[in-house]
């Protein structure tokens, strides 16, 4: 093997062959489930969860510039994603992309961050469906005992006072394994029900904001932006930039919608359609809420984990406060649908390509689906959602998202000088400009973050390196042919 091979270029028109033209799933996605997809994926732990910690520690009433912030990056990369996945509608995302652009070492290097992305994002995410569904319980006298509801080995409180250990995170790791059969089910099952999941959903944040509306107190928005405490990122400015690089967890998941491609009935018309309409909904939606609970609620007294239940409470409707917690509860579980629907695609692209095993490509002869990428991402998932403490992932999910759009916004102004004579049904105005300025909001909310993260990425993308070097390299179906 030549050793440029390893940086060796996988054509547009080969892409579309191996994947396109394979056996897959049925094209059965219409522009609403592609939009309610990428809802699912996208109105969730950001809305429910981040939004109170985000105001108290960082940006205060001024988080609002915080999710316009991230929101305009976020649109910047959406248009760049929407031509790629019209102009390869397959699955895969950013690892395809990558993989026709810049070589296969880097598609593995992003592929593997991608992994980090969807497992670390979606075991987070169910911890939190695990916290709501006790406090459900809780309403109706029931409530699991306190060690079945954290991540073993953590300290907890038993219901009698003394202090414990967790044993496992249940709930957690239940909910995984239930989504995990849906969808080896079938996709068209998974998207009827996230399509109902969704639009209750949508129902329950826009009670909180209509009803909300009209208990707010102007005077909590004073000062809009508080000053600064004299430490880069609490306040301030600094304190808006650092809220749109937590906050930017929000929208991760809505590139979880470009994996759709492949299923999608008109690739050309309904990709654009799903990709930014998904984002320009959601957007609208957290500004809305964000404005509402900072009116309701003093931005100090927002450090919970339920900030959207608080503003609820604050209002004094009880029939609000639990229909808030079904919609997190709700919310939540569409999350965790669309990221493990986008990760099993992810990974039967880079087996496709031998960078993994065979069995993680292969479909069942009767149900169509990728069951064994997807038995085997949601049991892995499950079992660190039930084990491992996750709290302090957030951002590092969020660093590893931010490195794949920029790589994104490169692979369009890529093809656009490689080949600029392949047609393209939806084009970015403004190349190379447009896909420049979405790098540089990425690198914005990527200088908002600590540099520890930054050394925790560095060694994922290690860990990374090294097992294509033992592997794939030696199983690539590109790099084996050069």
């Amino acid at each position: 093997m030549a050793q440029q091979g390893v940086f060796a270029r996988k054509p547009i028109a080969d892409i579309i062959a191996t994947q396109g033209g394979s056996r897959s799933s049925s094209r059965i996605l219409g522009p609403f489930s592609i939009i309610a997809m990428g809802i699912g994926a996208i109105i969730g732990a950001g809305i429910f969860v981040l939004t109170g910690t985000a105001a108290a520690l960082y940006a205060g009433p001024a988080l609002v510039l915080s999710f316009v912030l991230a929101a305009v990056t976020c649109a910047l990369v959406g248009l760049c994603y929407a031509e790629l996945a019209t102009l390869m509608p397959v699955q895969g995302s950013t690892y395809v992309y990558t993989y026709a652009t810049l070589g296969e070492l880097v598609a593995w290097m992003i592929g593997w961050d991608l992994i980090l992305e969807y497992s670390v994002g979606v075991a987070a995410v169910a911890s939190g469906w695990s916290a709501y569904f006790n406090r459900l319980l809780h309403q109706v006298g029931l409530g699991l005992p306190p060690q079945f509801l954290a991540a073993t080995g953590e300290a907890i409180t038993r219901a009698d006072g003394s202090p414990g250990v967790a044993i496992a995170n249940l709930p957690a790791a239940i909910i995984l394994l239930l989504i995990t059969a849906l969808l080896v089910l079938g996709t068209r099952e998974s998207a009827r029900l996230n399509n109902v999941m969704v639009a209750v959903k949508l129902v329950v944040v826009l009670s909180f904001v209509v009803v909300g509306a009209a208990y707010v107190s102007p005077a909590n928005w004073h000062p809009f932006i508080p000053a600064n405490t004299g430490e880069f990122g609490h306040f301030g400015w600094s304190g808006i930039l650092r809220g749109a690089s937590v906050v930017f967890f929000a929208y991760i998941g809505f590139d979880a919608v470009s994996n759709c491609a492949q299923e999608a009935r008109q690739p050309q018309r309904d990709m654009p359609i799903g990709i930014l309409g998904s984002l320009g909904v959601s957007t609208v939606l957290y500004i809305a809420v964000v404005i509402v609970l900072t009116g309701l609620v003093p931005y100090p007294k927002l450090n919970v984990a339920d900030p959207v239940a608080e503003g609820a409470q604050v209002i004094g409707l009880g029939w609000l406060s639990l229909l808030v917690e079904l919609g997190a509860l709700v919310g939540l579980t569409t999350v965790i649908l669309v990221l493990l629907y986008g990760q099993s695609r992810i990974f039967a692209s880079m087996a496709n390509d031998g960078l993994l095993p065979p069995m993680f490509a292969r479909i069942h002869p009767r149900l169509n689906t990728l069951w064994i990428s997807q038995l085997v991402i949601g049991v892995g998932v499950a079992a660190v959602a039930a084990t491992t403490p996750i709290d302090t992932l957030g951002q590092l999910v969020g660093a590893g998202t931010l490195f794949a759009f920029i790589l994104v916004c490169i692979a369009v102004i890529h093809l656009r000088h490689r080949e600029p004579d392949t047609p393209r049904s939806f084009r970015v105005p403004a190349v190379p400009w447009l896909p420049l300025l979405g790098i540089v909001a990425c690198l914005g909310l990527l200088s908002g973050l600590s540099a520890h993260i930054w050394l925790r990425l560095g060694i994922w993308l290690v860990i990374g390196v090294a097992i294509y070097f033992a592997y794939g390299r030696f199983n690539s179906r590109l790099v084996g042919r050069t």
